[in-house]
């Protein structure tokens, strides 16, 4: 599943897309990576919502150039409920591409 990433650097608005996200962070892969260590708001269209998440984000690491291209995004939440809803939605797409045997695998669940 591709995730499409909207972002703000400066007074420029990028849009990039993720297919590396779990429920602490993301991977963008991108050629303009913002550099480690600003927070930063980003919104996170997943399939099946009517509106995107509207996520706080820190780079905590960035790579311009190579074929791993992109930066880490750790999910900074302000609120446990926020962070409660986000991961159950990252569960139902784990389980929607991956299966419910190994995304139970995958989250350890008996």
């Amino acid at each position: 599943i591709e995730l499409k990433v909207d972002y703000k650097k400066l007074n420029s608005f990028f849009a990039d897309y993720t297919k590396n996200i779990s429920k602490g962070g993301t991977f963008i892969k991108t050629r303009k990576p913002l550099p480690v260590g600003p927070r930063f708001i980003f919104r996170l269209t997943v399939p099946g919502r009517p509106l995107p998440f509207e996520l706080n984000g820190e780079v905590v690491h960035a790579a311009p150039s190579g074929e791993d291209a992109g930066m880490g995004i750790r999910f900074v939440w302000s609120a446990d409920a926020e962070r409660e809803a986000f991961e159950r939605v990252v569960e139902e797409l784990m389980e929607r591409s991956l299966g419910p045997v190994v995304t139970q695998h995958l989250l350890r669940r008996p």
